[in-house]
């Protein structure tokens, strides 16, 4: 009862949501500026001190062939034929993402992860370690202590308890930057508006809104994602007008109807735009029930019986009167969240009634299911 109860609050919230009049948004938060974007980087390093719970050398001898080139670009020959059993020092990889307009000497925070067998990278460090780019090109030098948020305790029968994940851990402002991205805010004389989704009417009153503001002719469609803005050459300019396109406000287009159902969790989300033509539904439910008892036989007073148990199970099944409910030509979805509440569905049936609708042909909207 109280999933179901959670549920129509949850429905009845989003019909409320939807009600509720479009409104203006800013641009800034539509729409990106094109070129105007993170970089991903990524490395591989050692991580040292740990205490006794790095990679065991004969399951990850990559660990020990990166030591060995470490140790030999610092002066220190291991012969070949020495493989080193190594228990506080674990091969990780490292990733970060270089913001945009980032320069060098600035520093970016970076997460650290073990990629052979380590239990735990609390108390490490990271050695320095470059970071790459996808051209191949290093962009930052990585070195710091690690922040592990997980813990992990290993007994010497097997026995392990882990809280959330020891073997990742992050190094806040541990990397620095050594290559400044290409520019590419000033290469032309436009200025590029990226929409974060697809949408046609967006993108119309896109334009007209940057029109209105800057003079007709200002601003023209690319297409059904990307808007050109003229903009002057010189960047503070550039950087002027671009702060004053942030701050214009439009009303966006309407989302498409569509239902997403996670049918992991159980949760569903229906657009306001949802309609249903006339249906008829009627869903019912099946309650099977197990219950175990065990019963025993006891021999009689001075017998050379024995007493003996034997378990016995009971199944009864139970199929609750189904109500069939019917929706009208073009239902809304206050309709909808009305008859599905009337019969009390929970998440489970709802999305069994989704999918019948949907295959039926009777629902108007595209069904997701993630």
């Amino acid at each position: 009862m109280r999933t179901v109860s959670l549920f129509r609050c949850l429905l009845l919230t989003l019909v409320v949501g939807c009600a509720l009049p479009a409104h203006a948004e800013r641009i800034k938060d539509l729409a990106q500026v094109g070129g105007v974007r993170g970089n991903a980087l990524v490395g591989y390093g050692l991580v040292v001190g740990l205490d006794g719970s790095g990679d065991r050398t004969s399951q990850a001898p990559f660990t020990v062939q990166s030591l060995k080139n470490l140790l030999g670009e610092l002066g220190v020959n291991v012969p070949a034929n020495v493989n080193p059993q190594l228990k506080n020092v674990a091969a990780v990889a490292i990733h970060a993402e270089l913001p945009p307009f980032a320069k060098p000497g600035q520093t970016i925070d970076i997460t650290v992860s073990s990629v052979g067998n380590a239990v735990s990278l609390r108390g490490g460090s990271l050695l320095m370690a470059p970071l790459k780019g996808a051209d191949g090109q290093v962009y930052a030098i990585a070195q710091g202590n690690l922040v592990v948020g997980g813990f992990g305790a290993q007994g010497k029968d097997g026995s392990r308890v882990s809280v959330n994940i020891p073997s990742v851990g992050r190094v806040p402002n541990g990397a620095t930057v050594e290559r400044a991205l290409p520019d590419v805010f000033g290469a032309s004389g436009e200025i590029t508006l990226n929409l974060h989704q697809n949408d046609f009417t967006t993108v119309s009153r896109m334009v007209s809104a940057l029109n209105a503001t800057f003079g007709e002719g200002a601003a023209r469609a690319v297409d059904g994602v990307t808007v050109a803005v003229q903009a002057p050459t010189d960047p503070g300019a550039r950087i002027g007008m671009l702060a004053r396109i942030e701050n214009v406000e439009l009303s966006p287009g309407t989302a498409p109807a569509r239902v997403v159902v996670n049918s992991r969790t159980g949760t569903v989300v229906i657009g306001s735009q949802v309609r249903v033509s006339p249906a008829a539904i009627s869903h019912g439910s099946l309650t099977v029930t197990v219950s175990e008892s065990t019963q025993v036989s006891q021999p009689n007073a001075f017998g050379n019986g024995q007493t003996v148990a034997s378990p016995q199970s009971t199944i009864t099944a139970s199929n609750e009167g189904s109500r069939m409910f019917r929706f009208d030509g073009g239902a809304t979805l206050d309709e909808i969240v009305r008859a599905v509440n009337e019969v009390g569905a929970a998440p489970g049936d709802l999305i069994a009634i989704l999918e019948a609708l949907k295959q039926a042909g009777a629902l108007s909207a595209d069904l997701e299911v993630i």
